[in-house]
């Protein structure tokens, strides 16, 4: 949504930042506030992080050390307080504006990138959920298209279906998310479609606790095909004992969180460090074994910009993933568990409620799932 002339909206800042416009950055939330997540697009140093009530009690807000003839995107929680701080700091020389939405709508902010679809797609779009660093998918093939990894607001990739002349008719996950509260379920049933998941992660890993959703299982070497293109499920385990990848024959991979361009996914966020540590290998090394170079590897997240290719995409050519991603090139298991051991920690408590809730194990209102999603993902090993 286009924001008024105080107001600028999230995906019109990530345009402007990602067009080169030099904007700074004013959150003026208290400094703790920053833990839970904060904007971090732009370098370092055109970040600021002042209280409003401190900007708001000062005769010349330029006695703040920001720069006026700066452009400024000012950050609070939800957007009031920050437009109030745009509106004074205009009012003084400033070009201020207020990010709409405060850190609530960043965190949902979605900006689809287009990608070439190789056949038979005719449209292959990259949903960024750039607050989070969390990646979804949709792919059309003629009149039909199919979703995959999508967040709790899934009207992004419905629309851009409408958009292409195409019905959703399959929904996937690649695994159960415990960073971020899966749309899947809820969008699979208000399309009247099936909801693929594999059945192993249809259990909390925790207790073993059965889950409440409906699904559709898949296992290796399943197929799903939708228009006149097909999907077959690769069980790569280890990040989460279902995690799967969904391959576009040699051309391209939904690896979900087993293999990002930069690293691999957490083995430890199950409880299971060592188990599953193996488990992930055993899946790395079969990938080695049987994936060509040439496949596209899309994951479910990235860490960071280095991961992006030119057109501000995420993904690689397998082939330089083998070349550059370091606990892919390790040469065995037992460096392979060096590596994760001396990188293994603690994860949000956070994660653990959100897996239950994509299992129908728990609810959560808007404003608590909000809370539960704020800051980046911590999904990869690094």
């Amino acid at each position: 949504m286009a924001a008024d002339g105080v107001e600028i909206s999230p995906g019109e800042f990530v345009a402007a930042v990602e067009d080169g416009d030099d904007i700074h950055i004013l959150d003026v939330r208290a400094p703790h506030r920053l833990a839970g997540g904060r904007i971090d697009i732009v370098p370092d140093e055109r970040f600021h992080n002042i209280k409003g009530s401190e900007i708001m009690a000062l005769e010349d807000p330029a006695a703040s050390g920001l720069d006026p003839l700066k452009p400024l995107t000012v950050v609070c929680g939800v957007g009031s307080d920050s437009r109030k701080v745009a509106e004074r700091l205009n009012g003084h020389g400033f070009s201020a504006r207020s990010l709409q939405g405060g850190m609530t709508a960043w965190m949902l902010a979605v900006i689809a990138r287009e990608q070439a679809a190789p056949a038979p797609l005719t449209r292959f779009v990259q949903f960024d959920r750039i607050g989070k660093g969390a990646l979804g998918y949709l792919l059309v093939s003629g009149d039909e298209a199919m979703v995959v990894d999508p967040p709790r607001d899934p009207s992004a990739f419905v629309a851009a279906a409408r958009e292409a002349g195409a019905r959703i008719v399959a929904v996937a996950d690649t695994h159960a998310h415990a960073d971020y509260i899966s749309g899947g379920p809820a969008l699979a049933s208000a399309m009247g479609v099936l909801y693929y998941l594999h059945p192993a992660d249809a259990v909390y890993p925790y207790d073993g606790t059965p889950g409440k959703i409906s699904f559709e299982p898949v296992r290796d070497g399943k197929r799903i095909r939708f228009g006149k293109a097909e999907l077959e499920v690769a069980h790569t385990p280890g990040h989460t004992e279902g995690s799967v990848t969904y391959r576009l024959g040699n051309e391209l991979a939904l690896t979900g969180d087993f293999l990002f361009v930069g690293s691999v996914g957490r083995p430890d966020l199950g409880g299971k460090t060592e188990e599953w540590s193996g488990v992930l290998w055993g899946s790395i090394e079969r990938a080695r074994r049987a994936w060509p170079g040439e496949m596209t590897i899309c994951p479910a997240h990235y860490a960071s910009d280095a991961e992006r290719r030119p057109d501000r995409s995420v993904g690689a050519r397998f082939s330089q993933i083998l070349a550059r991603n370091g606990p892919v090139g390790l040469p065995g298991e037992p460096e392979f568990r060096a590596w994760v051991r001396s990188r293994a920690g603690s994860f949000p408590e956070a994660y653990r409620r959100i897996k239950a809730i994509n299992l129908g194990l728990e609810q959560a209102s808007p404003a608590e799932s909000d809370e539960l999603e704020g800051g980046r993902n911590e999904c990869a090993l690094n």
